[in-house]
């Protein structure tokens, strides 16, 4: 029992699991599968796990698919993979393949899996009773296409299936579940502004991810809402000459996901409240989100994470990354600097990330040297 609860508490991934429990104050929103909120690659966790407007690479499909229509190359193949708590245990841990292809010069077709796992868990009901051995795990598989509607500006359509399975016994394993999401993307990339000393290049981007039905993981349990989740940024590249680039980016993100609340106005937020939580419906939920906060419009803002980034690159072959993420105290309180290097090889891309946690509430990644590979092939194009 010890180990799951350092999982639950410690990861901080209360999947499916609501924040009644906690004071009015610290209306925390919290949904199934959170892993899909935390940045799966190096490149991006390096700059403050942002992608939604950084330049095309092969794990965009987290951020914004609509870049791969914007691919210089025709495929692309990437693994990541992120330890999760490596300071406690080493067999939680989140692993991301991805593969994009480019179909011609204005579509491209995109997919990947994310697998999360929380290690080997030992559970029982009692004491007296023989530990039971559990193995939790989460996924998602998800395709896209991606279209030029233009020479700068591009959409697409992603769909995902989600995968819960956390393990949870009582003579019978009843805790697997399954759900769908859609993706609906945009992303602009300017042609290159010249400068009196530099040129550079804007790129705006923009998703709406998981929208989709709330998922259940017992037929008398509550059902949970996915991480629908909008998000939106903008970034530019300083073409300092032909070797030497950098990028500055920043992203704001909001969970479509409804506050909970005293809906009843007793004082406190107790079963009733949970009862009329769980009534809102999966569409509905998304267009509440944006009002519903108890304190207003101040709330609403406090929900609203952002994070700022940047990318030196050196000749396309050397990159390092700087990014800081911010989350309001009462919200979540994920605070961290977060530091990453790159490095190509012809066809080979490597990364790498590294965070540190500037929050009073300890990070799951604190300390951790997150791993990325893609290898770039076929002809190329030119954007």
């Amino acid at each position: 029992m010890k180990k799951i609860k350092i999982v639950l508490l410690g990861v901080g991934l209360l999947s499916g699991f609501s924040s009644f429990a906690q004071e009015e104050r610290n209306r925390v929103i919290t949904t199934a599968i959170p892993i899909l909120q935390v940045a799966a690659d190096a490149r991006a966790a390096g700059m403050g796990d942002q992608g939604v407007a950084t330049s095309m690479d092969v794990y965009s499909q987290q951020w914004n698919p609509a870049k791969y229509a914007f691919a210089d190359g025709q495929q692309g193949v990437g693994f990541a993979y992120t330890p999760y708590l490596s300071n406690i245990v080493n067999d939680i841990f989140l692993g991301s393949l991805n593969y994009f292809y480019k179909l011609n010069e204005r579509s491209a077709f995109a997919s990947s899996f994310r697998y999360f796992s929380y290690g080997a868990i030992e559970t029982r009901s009692s004491f007296e009773q023989d530990p039971l051995p559990v193995n939790p795990q989460e996924f998602t598989f998800d395709l896209s296409y991606s279209l030029k509607l233009s020479e700068t500006v591009s959409m697409a359509v992603a769909g995902r299936y989600l995968h819960s399975d956390l393990g949870l016994q009582d003579n019978e394993d009843w805790g697997a579940a399954g759900s769908f999401g859609v993706d609906i993307a945009a992303f602009y990339q300017s042609p290159e502004i010249f400068m009196d000393n530099f040129a550079g290049q804007w790129r705006i981007g923009a998703n709406i991810s998981n929208i989709g039905p709330k998922i259940k993981y017992d037929d008398t349990g509550q059902e949970n809402f996915i991480p629908t989740n909008f998000k939106a940024g903008a970034g530019f590249d300083f073409l300092l000459d032909q070797d030497n680039s950098l990028g500055a980016y920043v992203e704001f993100n909001k969970l479509l996901v409804p506050t909970p609340q005293d809906f009843n106005g007793d004082g406190d937020m107790d079963s009733e409240d949970e009862e009329t939580y769980n009534d809102i419906g999966a569409i509905e939920g998304i267009f509440e989100s944006f009002g519903d906060a108890p304190d207003g419009f101040g709330e609403e803002l406090r929900e609203v994470t952002w994070a700022l980034g940047a990318e030196y690159n050196y000749q396309d072959v050397f990159a390092f990354r700087a990014g800081y993420f911010n989350e309001n105290e009462n919200k979540g309180a994920r605070r961290f600097v977060s530091f990453g290097a790159g490095f190509r090889y012809e066809m080979v891309n490597i990364d790498i990330s590294y965070l540190f946690s500037t929050s009073n509430v300890p990070s799951p990644l604190e300390g951790t040297l997150r791993f990325g590979l893609t290898f770039n092939f076929g002809e190329e194009y030119y954007n």
